[in-house]
């Protein structure tokens, strides 16, 4: 009998379901193909499959979901000089076009044209064998687990977050946020030099494991703007509460918000010293109130960052290949792959003691 490609796929809102597809080809000869051996489920394969839709990005055919993962390369095109047949390889999920003005100067997250596993109308990841262009596969050492290569997306993902932020040995840093995007942009910045890095979060459970993996602090916010008061004032004392507490004077060189969340925004803007650098990388609602005033009186640099650019994945790599970063710390969960839907539930409920959760490949026979 013929191999089949299991596969992951959402069929429409709130509807997914295995299929036995046909063992993709490769596309031209700089492509490989890959046998998927782990993969982490991002908030975003959740939206998808709940909401059909991200911006612009809106589900209007089946795709297969997952765009976290590394596995083994099983075919390379005639052209391909960099994997060989048997290397072990994080995937980095986006393709650009390589050719657009944004591409040529290496900002090619910016690409308009870019196909990104998992993003309607593409194809992602959790399915048998998945094929790629060969320069978008980073070779992982043998200490590195596959779980570890799976990671390296999400912390490539900060690294273009601190890397947005220009940030810099003995600055003093400040993310709202503990979850596994927070976590690991606290990690990145240790390992960047960074003098001071504290953590914000509602949990006591998440800032408890952000201390232990990374954080130098985490203030647990648990304020709430009582009714008839201003928020933004509240946020405002929020944010210096969290200057006074942990020392940081005029206050952080750097604030990175990953959360989204509007009360973070505002409390991480009051939070900033004067000419330091904001970055917004928590999606959260399309529109909030923000304290522009105080921004522009502080001369802040107000960033956005998205994915990854030039040189984050290798950085990636590198850093969990030395230790620096360990993302397979914040693993809580692992499922089979047959089991993929009920992972897909658990991330769905959000639970505090859920950080990451990745499904196994489906095994060869």
């Amino acid at each position: 009998m013929a191999e089949v490609n299991r596969a992951f796929v959402l069929q429409s809102i709130k509807n997914v379901s295995f299929e036995d597809r046909k063992v993709p080809r490769l596309r031209d000869e700089h492509d490989v193909r890959i046998h998927v051996e782990q993969t982490g489920i991002c908030g975003s394969d959740v939206h998808y499959w709940q909401r059909g839709r991200i911006g612009d990005f809106i589900l209007e055919s089946p795709i297969v979901l997952g765009h976290e993962s590394a596995g083994t390369v099983v075919e390379v095109g005639a052209k391909v000089k960099n994997v060989e047949v048997g290397d072990r390889v994080a995937i980095e999920p986006g393709v650009p076009c390589r050719r657009c003005d944004f591409c040529r100067s290496g900002a090619y997250n910016l690409c308009a044209d870019t196909v990104f596993a998992a993003t309607p109308p593409h194809d992602g990841t959790l399915q048998k064998y998945y094929t790629v262009a060969s320069d978008f596969v980073y070779p992982i050492p043998d200490h590195m687990s596959y779980e570890d290569g799976a990671l390296v997306e999400p912390v490539a993902v900060a690294v273009q977050i601190c890397k947005v932020a220009d940030l810099r040995s003995g600055q003093t840093v400040l993310v709202f946020g503990c979850g596994p995007i927070g976590v690991l942009c606290q990690a990145v910045a240790k390992a960047a030099g960074a003098a001071k890095v504290i953590g914000v979060d509602i949990s006591e459970s998440r800032a408890q494991f952000a201390c232990e993996f990374a954080a130098d602090g985490v203030y647990v916010n648990k304020t709430k703007a009582l009714e008839g008061t201003d928020p933004v004032e509240a946020a405002r004392a929020v944010g210096e509460k969290i200057i006074a507490e942990f020392g940081l004077g005029e206050g952080a060189d750097v604030v990175l918000e990953c959360t989204g969340a509007e009360q973070c925004i505002q409390a991480g803007i009051f939070a900033a010293k004067k000419g330091g650098t904001y970055v917004q990388a928590g999606m959260g609602k399309e529109n909030v109130v923000f304290p522009i005033t105080t921004a522009c009186i502080r001369a802040l640099h107000v960033k956005g960052s998205i994915r990854y650019s030039t040189g984050c994945y290798p950085q990636a790599v590198q850093l969990i290949a030395s230790g620096k970063v360990q993302p397979s710390k914040l693993i809580t969960h692992r499922f089979k792959f047959e089991q993929a839907e009920e992972a897909f539930e658990l991330v769905k409920q959000a639970q505090e003691n859920t950080l990451k959760v990745v499904i196994e490949g489906v095994q060869k026979r």
